[in-house]
């Protein structure tokens, strides 16, 4: 894939900064581990008109060394590289890309967090839900995943409430949900999820 224009295309100063005419649309899959998110991004990104890019964490921690982490060390870590992967997503989207981004709302800092850096009506906060006694099957079958991750964060991911759609894949295939997204997007009501829980959730002190 190429990575640089062709030298007569390109600026010939190589020094002027490309104009971005408008930010762009971040669909945020927001689900536990196993409910079937990233299935869903792949499906989305060969639906979708336009360029878009899929951007999961689970690409932001796989860059990190294979250094072991203490114990007592471990979660400062991962909310170190929580805070970097949500910083990218809105670089990217401040770039004028569009992302499907593949990520459990599993802390309420997280969700604070990005309703801080998105811009709330370019943000479409999907909830991908499923049954846990299907989640805990797919963390067997697929022997990749820690053991109960899913039901650890299964009553946190969605405690927020709103979303701008919900999605389940107990009931759909990750083609059907991802056609459903893809049909919301055009006439997608407004005030948007993320603007109402900015709202909400970050009144000024």
């Amino acid at each position: 894939m190429a990575t640089e224009a062709a030298v007569g295309t390109a600026d010939p100063a190589h020094a002027r900064i490309p104009d971005t005419e408008a930010g762009g649309t971040v669909i945020l899959l927001n689900g536990t581990s196993s409910s079937g998110k990233t299935s869903i991004a792949w499906e989305l990104v060969d639906i979708l008109d336009g360029t878009w890019f899929h951007v999961p964490v689970d690409a932001f921690h796989a860059m990190r060394c294979n250094r072991e982490i203490p114990d007592e060390d471990l979660q400062a870590e991962i909310d170190r590289t929580a805070k970097g992967f949500h910083r990218a997503v809105a670089g990217m989207a401040a770039g004028g890309n569009s992302l499907v981004v593949d990520y459990p709302l599993s802390r309420r800092w997280r969700l604070l967090d990005l309703l801080d850096l998105l811009v709330p009506e370019d943000t479409v906060l999907v909830g991908v839900r499923c049954p846990l006694a299907e989640l805990e099957r797919r963390e067997i079958a697929r022997g990749d995943r820690q053991l109960g991750l899913a039901a650890m964060q299964y009553g946190e991911v969605h405690s927020h409430g709103l979303h701008d759609l919900d999605v389940d894949t107990g009931l759909r295939s990750p083609r059907e949900c991802a056609l459903r997204i893809r049909d919301f997007l055009p006439d997608r009501p407004r005030p948007t999820a993320f603007e109402t829980l900015r709202r909400t959730l970050r009144k000024p002190d």
